[in-house]
């Protein structure tokens, strides 16, 4: 292994830098390999265009007739661009995208074939079911799922083939999938944020919610990655010693972009733009070797579709660079782990962001209202929203120090605090002309002012409003948006139902007037939520004492956090919204506690691995080394050999010392796992891997990287920290 481990790094070192060729300009190439608007406006009729733009912006059916034009005018455009296949491009509830690729060729006879793809092979696909994560809905010998268009997210060819995305489904009509609940939430808030801003403006007849993500990753070498076993199978190092330099001069962030790193995002952003991804901004991150990429805001549903598909273009385009993409959110101890700010926001039909200022009071009432509601449906779900970002990678990085802690809080900076402040003392019931003024002039009217000098302050708040915008930091890198998404617009459309049900009763009931109605309700909800604002320091021990006496959950751990998606409350939330049934919720529920055992299984088994099979033996060889050394120092010296041998006996005993406590814990760590394997109940097993299993982790690796420390560096067989970080 110590061969390899020197190969590699030879190997990299070697390495010249990929240029990226394609030197187009942006605009020329996006969406070039997309079937967007432009696209269809050249190749499909005038009334299957309007079909199409009548589905995405009103969901409305397309008919079979209107479908078969349609298809025929995508294969047509992909034949034109050297494609050969199509497939039904999906999101299982494995975390990456599936697809089965079909040829556009049927025989006809007489030893003959053409090019076919029709309206029904566009719509439905039934692709073989039985190995994706189902959550017990159906039996595994019963293979039969369906996947179905989505026209709201445009088909796109990557390589030789046609993408259409699509839902993927249960033969009784469950989801299978990301997408559907997503889709199913994003109605939900169109439906209930539309009946609000209508207060405002009659002439809103759609909201869309948009999302902007921040995608972080580390870059190596793939010869590196490849001699590290652990990267390999678990996708982070299990163990490894601090590098002595790490991150600690800040000389990384915002730096000058590494050759070869550059060259990799060059490439990638070229892909991007063909497949319509607008991404925008690349930079250095904290950690050595860790960056990131953004794109452009757009709505949720294409921005969580370009997402998935970033996360699988990102590893294709790395190989081509020979290196590796490791999206973990904690791959390294000690350094930065990688997150992916989830940016949301709601806006109109009519290019209004609800979540933004205008320029009178009755714009800034607007943006109040949406601003306050969902801080109070954070408020009220704190612990679901906790739930849609729980993993056993995200699990490392949350409140490690450079990540939201697991308490969810929303910050708003003292500006907007001062604003609350001043709506908490608005009188009950009907309102004065001189109240009303002065809201309007002091409090309302002075919104945009504040605004602009109300930058982003603070890092540690898992959800923090940042001008226009709320920014849901604690989403981890490697994670599926839709999850946190399909949460966030759930519950934010539930709790602007139950708005409009309170002022409507306050104007139909009690005679207010529309604006009065609607400060007496956003004050009630301030005062509700004070519990979930937060300004100060969210690692510190003192804020942690203080969420508890609020209320909140600190649920640190994926089995705690999981809970909340099966309580009682957040099933009849999923139902009555329309978001997903009984069975739909609980059987993500089952799927994600089964996956985090499966986790953590896998890196103990690989954890026990390379401390039995690499490290000990290393250690074996280089104490046998140094009993040599021992040995003929005694001969050399005779009684004396002691005076000469001292430093070389403590470290024999030190090795022998570590040897043993990982060979006893690689054993107890394994009997804990054989009797958490044993138990039927997937909560307790689930319980018994986070609580028993995983601690030893942390104790096997305490030994494995002081023998790192005291072997010598020509024998260690594992690629060291320092070798990862800053070999580029």
């Amino acid at each position: 292994m110590s061969t390899l481990r020197f190969q590699a790094l030879k190997e990299t070192l070697n390495r010249q830098p990929i240029i990226a060729t394609n030197t187009e300009r942006r605009s020329t190439l996006f969406g070039e390999n997309v079937f967007n608007q432009t696209t269809m406006l050249q190749y499909l009729t005038k009334d299957a265009y309007t079909s199409v733009i009548d589905a995405i912006e009103n969901g409305s059916k397309i008919d079979r007739r209107i479908a078969d034009q349609i298809a025929s005018a995508m294969k047509e455009w992909a034949l034109s661009k050297g494609v050969t296949h199509y497939t039904h491009w999906f999101q299982p509830l494995t975390g990456a995208t599936a697809e089965k690729h079909d040829a556009f060729f049927e025989t006809i006879g007489n030893g003959q074939g053409i090019e076919k793809f029709g309206g029904g092979q566009l719509v439905q696909q039934e692709p073989d079911a039985s190995s994706f994560p189902n959550g017990g809905i159906r039996n595994t010998f019963e293979a039969r799922g369906y996947t179905a268009w989505d026209p709201t997210s445009p088909a796109f060819i990557y390589g030789t083939t046609l993408c259409i995305p699509t839902v993927f489904v249960a033969y009784t009509g469950e989801a299978l999938d990301y997408k559907t609940p997503l889709l199913r939430a994003l109605q939900a808030v169109d439906y209930a944020a539309t009946a609000i801003a209508k207060y405002f403006d009659k002439n809103v007849k759609k909201v869309n919610a948009s999302l902007g993500w921040e995608q972080e990753y580390f870059l190596i070498d793939n010869a590196l990655a490849n001699s590290r076993p652990d990267i390999v199978m678990t996708g982070r190092t299990l163990l490894g010693h601090s590098s002595a330099k790490g991150q600690q001069l800040d000389d990384h962030y915002f730096g000058s972009i590494p050759t070869r790193a550059l060259e990799y995002m060059k490439d990638l952003e070229s892909e991007c733009m063909l497949l319509g991804i607008p991404v925008k901004t690349r930079h250095n991150e904290v950690a050595p070797n860790q960056f990131e990429l953004a794109p452009i805001y757009e709505e949720t549903n294409l921005a969580v579709d370009h997402n998935s598909l970033l996360m699988d273009i990102m590893s294709k385009v790395a190989s081509r660079h020979n290196l590796r993409v490791l999206l973990h959110e904690k791959p390294f101890a000690g350094v930065n782990g990688s997150g992916k700010h989830n940016n949301w926001s709601l806006g109109t039909n009519t290019g209004v962001n609800l979540l933004s200022p205008g320029k009178t009071p009755m714009s800034n009432l607007q943006f109040l209202t949406f601003f306050i509601n969902t801080i109070k449906a954070i408020n009220d779900n704190e612990e679901l929203m906790r739930a849609g970002i729980a993993s056993a990678s995200n699990d490392h990085r949350l409140g490690a120090n450079e990540a939201p802690p697991a308490i969810m809080s929303v910050f708003i900076g003292k500006q907007l605090t001062a604003v609350l402040k001043e709506l908490e003392g608005v009188s009950d019931g009907k309102l004065s002309p001189q109240e009303k003024t002065d809201l309007k002039l002091n409090v309302v009217g002075k919104i945009p002012e504040i605004l602009l000098d109300n930058t982003d302050r603070n890092r540690t708040s898992p959800f923090a409003f940042t001008g226009n915008k709320f920014e849901f930091r604690a989403v981890g890198s490697k994670a599926n948006c839709a999850n946190p998404m399909t949460i966030l617009n759930t519950i934010v459309a539930k709790q602007l139902v139950d708005f409009k049900i309170e002022v409507d009763a306050l104007i139909d009931k009690k005679g207010l007037k529309k604006d009065e109605a609607i400060f007496n309700v956003l004050r009630e909800y301030i005062k509700q939520s004070k519990d979930i604002l937060f300004e100060g320091n969210g690692y510190s021990e003192e804020w942690e004492k203080e969420a508890k006496k609020r209320g909140l959950s600190n649920n640190k751990t994926t089995p705690e956090a999981l809970k909340a998606k099966v309580a009682p409350k957040n099933l009849e939330l999923f139902e009555e919204m329309k978001v997903m049934n009984k069975i739909e919720a609980e059987a993500r529920y089952e799927i994600e506690i089964e996956e985090y055992v499966m986790r953590i299984q896998i890196e103990g088994r690989v954890l026990g691995d390379i401390a039995r099979n690499h490290v000990i033996p290393t250690a074996i060889r280089y104490q046998n080394m140094l009993i040599t050394n021992v040995a003929g120092l005694k001969d050399l010296y005779g009684k004396d050999f002691k005076k000469y041998t001292k430093e070389q006996m403590e470290i024999i005993e030190e090795i022998s010392e570590h040897i043993g406590k990982i060979n006893t814990k690689v054993n107890e760590m394994t009997e804990k796992r054989r009797k958490a394997n044993k138990l039927d109940d997937l909560e307790k097993k689930a319980s018994d891997y986070c609580n028993k299993v995983k601690p030893m982790f942390d104790e096997i690796r305490y030994s494995c990287d002081k023998l790192e420390l005291l072997v010598d560096d020509e024998l260690w067989p594992l690629t060291k920290y320092r070798e990862l970080l800053f070999t580029r």
